[in-house]
């Protein structure tokens, strides 16, 4: 006698010994606690370190002065008045006695006191804006309400945005180490294993195509390889404009010449067999742990102070620089993106039309023929 049919659900593709193995069924409507918990390991393992720092360092200011000023632990949404006051406590205007904010000295002392901010003081216009930025996205990520998306609250920054720019204050951008000032950096690195270690750091940060401080440190012995006589290439596989490392994106960045050269110096005497290039030195020149994003910053303000030069320099004054002198040696906008893996070409303009200006053949009208 044949066996019966196999009793099918009313999804075709679905049989009903499957549909058992469920013990519960899900609501469409809401996102299961496990796959919420999930959701939140995948975003966070998705986002930069540095990003996750700075939210954190973010949230964590927002909660002491939402404390301090309403005396209650803080809970979402915010209600849109809290975020105007944030904005008012933090954001300078013209008063009669001068510039001044709504922070009251006693809760601007007791956040530094306490650590969430370094000296007292309106923080610059980019720190509050981030802070704003931070708690938008908490609320986008927990489906809340957003009070930092109410009328008021866009309006409030956006006149205080101008405000700022129209009493001069602009952002501050850190100077560019264009080829002269490197060069004094380089000059500072001697043929101890520190000195051989930064110089091979500098010049592969920025030779490759001015490297951000967290592409340099991930930098290992199976990405660079060595493709020729003084030439390398870095597989760079993911990066802040391509965090997804997509395969359509020219991810192989060349260091050749004397930037070459200090990269296998540095691989010589460091006798790296594996894992990260750029380490830390230990007394006794015992090459160890590898170097942290932050690290590469120290180096080149270090170096930068043995230079005798500017203390703003930073890691970015490597990005900025290669870019600036790129354009001040006429090397083209396609060229250097295709270096600097830069998402925007506004962004690469703005150093082309500063490194130019002075070269302009509109600004010499009336020069005429004379040099």
């Amino acid at each position: 006698m044949p066996s019966p049919p196999l009793k099918r659900s009313r999804h075709p593709l679905v049989p009903v010994d499957a549909l058992a193995l469920v013990t519960v069924a899900l609501d469409p409507e809401q996102l299961a606690p496990l796959a919420e918990d999930a959701m939140r390991d995948l975003l966070a393992e998705g986002e930069s370190q540095n990003t996750v720092r700075s939210y954190q360092t973010a949230l964590r200011y927002w909660a002491a002065w939402f404390w301090l000023r309403y005396r209650q632990p803080i809970a979402l949404p915010v209600p849109v008045p809290v975020v105007l006051q944030f904005i008012v406590d933090h954001a300078e205007r013209k008063t009669e006695a001068g510039l001044g904010c709504e922070l009251p000295p006693a809760i601007d002392h007791e956040l530094v006191r306490a650590g969430y901010k370094a000296v007292t003081g309106p923080p610059a216009l980019a720190t509050l804006r981030l802070r704003i930025s931070v708690l938008s996205k908490v609320h986008q990520l927990k489906a809340a309400h957003n009070p930092c998306q109410d009328p008021r609250v866009r309006e409030l920054l956006a006149k205080t945005r101008r405000a700022y720019s129209k009493r001069g204050v602009v952002p501050d951008k850190k100077a560019a180490l264009t080829r002269e000032p490197l060069e004094a950096l380089l000059a500072t690195c001697d043929d101890s294993l520190r000195g051989v270690r930064d110089r091979a750091l500098l010049l592969f940060a920025w030779a490759s195509g001015g490297r951000r401080r967290s592409e340099v440190t991930m930098a290992t012995l199976d990405n660079v390889r060595q493709v020729g006589d003084r030439a390398y290439l870095f597989t760079l596989d993911r990066s802040k404009t391509n965090p997804s490392g997509s395969s359509g994106l020219d991810k192989d960045k060349p260091i050749v010449g004397q930037a070459a050269d200090a990269l296998a110096q540095w691989l010589a005497r460091s006798a790296i067999g594996s894992g990260a290039i750029f380490r830390r030195i230990r007394p006794g020149d015992t090459v160890a742990e590898p170097l942290s994003p932050a690290a590469v910053r120290d180096i080149v303000q270090k170096r930068a102070a043995l230079a005798g030069l500017d203390p703003d320099y930073s890691a970015h004054s490597l990005r900025s620089g290669f870019v600036t002198e790129a354009a001040r040696q006429n090397v083209s906008i396609g060229e250097t993106m295709a270096l600097t893996g830069h998402a925007s070409v506004a962004a690469v303009v703005a150093y082309f039309r500063s490194a130019e200006a002075v070269s302009s053949k509109a600004a010499r009208l009336l020069d005429g023929d004379d040099d």
